[in-house]
């Protein structure tokens, strides 16, 4: 099933993909009114039901994409996380995963404008595999992570390089407001047993920038999952983001940055594509 949030006839809802459509599920279960209080709720399994039986309220081309879970209460996500990728910036593998945080303000849904800031020229893309929390827990053994999943979605980490540089904590460069995207839906977790199997593929204006496999990840996906809710408990609707492979802008020669105008494109293989146009932050 392919679960998304949305904005139809000025409402905001949340549904599942259906025949080039969308079911609304926000008319159908109260009192959830979120994709993320659905999964707080523990009713995926009902919402299959009566997508099963329903016929799209909201055909595709009519709903704006709001991100996949628009106020989630964590987004943690993890540099450096593919070999190629810390070849690239010169620095070497941690024994630990490298986590920082972005903030729901910096996130925007599948065919929204994603913004370059006027202070900076730097816009660097970053196509990532993201995960949703369905089941929370702490301490949550490795073996078991993957019990604690909803689904898997794309993500376009939008990074600001010379303010991701001002320090050594990269998070002033990571989450500018609407500098990255999420989407297009949840993929939920049933539909892919085993996300180290997945290919990864960023453009951007159709060329090929990242070309990748998840299995090459430095710290798995289960790994990942302990080592943060051993840090603090995860809840239903967190996300976390899972690194991006080599091939950033920023390493190339020239630097390749996403200028407005442009187009980028993140496929992941089960999942789809996330597609978002770059535009200047207005004067």
């Amino acid at each position: 099933m392919k679960l998304l949030s949305f904005v139809a006839g000025g409402r905001a809802s949340f549904g599942a993909l259906k025949d080039n459509g969308v079911v609304d599920l926000g008319t159908r279960m109260a009192p959830c009114t979120t994709l993320r209080q659905l999964l707080e709720a523990g009713r995926v399994a009902e919402a299959a039901q009566i997508v099963a039986s329903a016929a799209p309220d909201h055909p595709l081309d009519k709903i704006t994409f709001a991100p996949v879970i628009p106020d989630p209460g964590k987004i943690i996500c993890v540099g450096l996380n593919y070999r190629d990728h810390v070849a690239e910036t010169g620095r070497t593998v941690t024994e630990k995963p490298a986590l920082f945080v972005r903030f729901p303000c910096s996130q925007v849904g599948h065919l929204q404008p994603i913004v370059k800031p006027k202070v900076s020229d730097d816009f660097d893309y970053e196509g990532e595999l993201a995960l949703v929390i369905g089941k929370g827990g702490r301490h949550i053994a490795a073996h078991r992570a993957l019990d604690h999943i909803a689904g898997y979605a794309c993500y376009n980490e939008g990074s600001i390089r010379d303010w991701q540089r001002h320090t050594s904590q990269f998070l002033s460069g990571k989450t500018f407001a609407a500098s990255g995207s999420f989407g297009p839906w949840l993929v939920t977790a049933e539909e892919i047993p085993d996300p180290s199997k997945l290919t990864l593929q960023t453009r951007l204006n159709g060329a090929v920038v990242q070309d990748t496999t998840t299995d090459l990840l430095i710290t798995g996906i289960p790994e990942l999952i302990a080592y943060i809710s051993t840090i603090c408990p995860l809840v239903p609707g967190d996300v976390i983001v899972t690194g991006t492979p080599g091939g950033v802008g920023a390493k190339r020669t020239p630097p390749l940055w996403m200028r407005p105008g442009d187009t980028v494109e993140v496929e992941i293989s089960g999942i789809g594509t996330l597609r978002n146009t770059v535009i200047a932050e207005p004067a």
